[in-house]
């Protein structure tokens, strides 16, 4: 702005000078010597002297400019006017000046700028009245029908979910169909799912075939500083929305304005819960939204209020759950189309090693690996490309930098062999995929195991052989050791996590089939009048259960271990002269160093690498050595967390 504001007045000013040369009329210049042989001669009618500028006019009337000396000017030496007397010139003078366009600087110019200076403000003060004026507005985005390009072939797999969003797009397309039937279209579908999944991607492709105009908001835009703002938005954006009915509305991340009313410390006069109450009536209060389809999208539905899921607001609830295998495949067909994919990937081994991957999770995984590809000097991705993705995406990237002297190499061998030998004695465990004892991510080394199929109900057996293989590590220590180490500080978290949904959210422990957990989100004004769920007896109770689960599983692992001992020194071995080994090549080093009778006690498998490529995947177990390893925390809280939904 101000820049061009000084070009203007620059151009002005330059204008105004070349327009006051412009109107001063054209005339000859005469040197002094010329202009005295002109009054010799008698041919000078008059002049005016101003300073030593002469401006005078001819007997044949032709104009003419001249300068004198210094020394002969008016009243000097030489006495320039007896010479023009004496030639019958008329003498006129004038005070010396600058010009025109001298005095339009002095003068006009800072009248300009401060005329410019009160303009600039003046636009100021209204753009900032503006900007006040705007701010009850929605910051929706109004699309116009089919101006989104995805559509329901590019979202791969969910039929199930596409097939009740179809719905409302036939509605929105017919809708006599559905009238004749006496139906109604739902007024809001509310998509719940896992972050990830899609939801968003499923609203753009509603967009694109509804073929009617489309506004996209997100739940944050709403709130602002200044009080009333929310619930202004929520009027404006429902004012569009009937200008340019039928239309759909998509809100995403819900949960930003719909948590429920009550739980804070500001009451009802809170800005968010006013925001929602204009919300609520909007959506179906006493005017109606006729023509206005809602969407919504959040991965919190436990956290909405009550009053948004009722019948006449967001009365159809769909969920976007975590792919199945089947929909894996597509998803990573759509990710890889267009792609230089090599011979030996095989999509259906990677789906299948990737349980509770989202499709977010998936184009990470696909991404990465085509990275890994261009930095290794290939321009296709292969299955050992991805393999390595899914290393870097679930555990983080091999650390070349650290290096472990012999010593400390060879606990962590142990302690990562304790994993694996513990999951070689359970039937219920998961198949061991590789061990090592190389730093990885922010673990010290690595056990990784790799489901064969996809778990949705956990059984207790199943909960016993996952901790006695969480504790694997901390029994090998104790067994070759004699002393325990800070390196299993993160599998007795995770194992004491698991223990205690044992016995306190399961209902699988001694003190019987009574679910103490509490699934209810943590809000500060309903925790300041909630009591706890049970006693301090009762807690007593679960803690000593819990330490006698824990203590009973390490009993048996280390008491196994004593008689597999030369197996557990072999497969040590193995792993000191490889640094990483197979899960077969763990499970027959242990084989041939042990005999019939221990043999038999292992009961567990591996899995080879030719028959599943790719390792480490989420819902797989990752059991890092270390004070600060987490590799494994992702898998067993996925483990809790549905054992619990089961």
């Amino acid at each position: 702005m101000q820049i061009r504001l000084l070009t203007g007045l620059v151009l002005v000013l330059v204008l105004v000078w070349a327009l006051s040369g412009l109107f001063d009329p054209p005339s000859e210049e005469l040197s002094y010597s010329e202009f005295r042989e002109e009054v010799g001669e008698g041919n000078v009618e008059q002049v005016e002297i101003t300073g030593q500028q002469v401006e005078g006019v001819l007997d044949d009337g032709e104009e003419f400019t001249t300068t004198l000396p210094p020394e002969l000017v008016v009243g000097g030496e030489g006495r320039i006017e007896t010479m023009l007397e004496e030639g019958g010139v008329e003498i006129a003078a004038e005070q010396e000046t600058e010009g025109l366009f001298p005095l339009l600087l002095i003068w006009m110019f800072p009248l300009a700028i401060i005329l410019l200076f009160f303009w600039y403000m003046r636009r100021q003060a209204q753009g900032q009245m503006g900007q006040v004026g705007k701010i009850g507005k929605s910051q929706a985005k109004v699309h116009k029908p089919h101006e989104p390009d995805t559509r329901f072939d590019d979202v791969a797999g969910y039929e199930e979910v596409k097939q009740e969003t179809k719905e409302v797009v036939g509605f929105l397309k017919d809708p006599d169909r559905f009238r004749a039937a006496g139906a109604k279209v739902p007024k809001g579908m509310l998509m719940v799912g896992p972050p990830g999944t899609g939801k968003t991607l499923l609203a753009r492709a509603v967009a694109g075939e509804a073929g009617v105009p489309f506004i996209t908001v997100t739940g944050s835009d709403f709130m602002e500083m200044f009080v009333g703002v929310g619930a202004s938005r929520v009027r404006d954006l429902f004012k569009t929305a009937r200008e340019n009915a039928p239309c759909i509305v998509f809100i995403d991340e819900l949960d930003s304005i719909g948590r429920k009313r009550g739980a804070g410390m500001g009451g009802g006069h809170d800005e968010r819960e006013q925001t929602l109450n204009q919300l609520l009536g909007e959506i179906d209060g006493f005017e109606g939204s006729e023509g206005i389809v809602l969407m919504g999208a959040t991965n919190r539905p436990d956290v909405l209020d009550p009053a948004l899921q009722r019948p006449g607001r967001f009365d159809r609830q769909i969920v976007v759950p975590l792919p199945t295998v089947e929909e894996r495949v597509e998803i990573l067909k759509v990710h890889t189309k267009g792609k230089p994919v090599g011979e030996d990937v095989d999509l259906e081994v990677v789906a299948r090693a990737t349980p509770g991957m989202a499709g977010a999770d998936l184009q990470n995984l696909v991404n990465e690996a085509a990275l890994i590809a261009v930095r290794s000097g290939r321009d296709q991705m292969s299955m050992a490309d991805l393999e390595q993705a899914r290393e870097r995406v679930t555990i983080g990237r091999e650390r070349t930098a650290l290096t472990l002297d012999e010593k400390e190499k060879e606990t962590v061998a142990y302690h990562e062999g304790g994993h694996a030998l513990a999951a070689f004695l359970e039937e219920e465990a998961d198949p061991v995929y590789k061990v090592s004892c190389l730093p990885v991510g922010q673990a010290l080394g690595v056990t990784t195991q790799l489901p064969t199929e996809e778990r949705h109900i956990y059984l207790r057996s199943y909960l016993d052989a996952r901790l006695k293989v969480m504790l694997g590590g901390r029994a090998a220590e104790l067994v070759v050791l004699g002393q325990p180490t800070t390196g299993g500080q993160h599998d007795l978290v995770q194992a004491t996590r698991l223990a205690r949904s044992i016995v306190r959210e399961f209902g699988m422990g001694k003190l019987g089939p009574i679910g103490y957990g509490d699934d209810q989100q943590v809000f500060l004004g309903e925790d300041l009048a909630r009591t706890s769920e049970y006693s301090d007896r009762t807690a007593e109770l679960i803690d000593e259960e819990v330490r006698e689960i824990l203590s009973s599983a390490l009993d048996e692992v280390c008491e196994a271990f004593e008689r597999l001992r030369p197996g557990l020194d072999a497969m040590v071995e193995a792993m000191m002269d490889k640094e990483t080994i197979s899960g077969e090549e763990a499970l027959e080093a242990i084989r041939d160093a042990v005999g019939a009778d221990e043999r038999a006690l292992l009961r567990g498998s591996a899995v080879s690498p030719r028959a599943s490529a790719v390792a480490m995947p989420p819902g797989s177990s990752q059991d890092g050595h270390g004070p600060d390893a987490d590799a494994d925390e992702r898998s067993d809280q996925e483990v809790a967390e549905r054992a619990g939904m089961a």
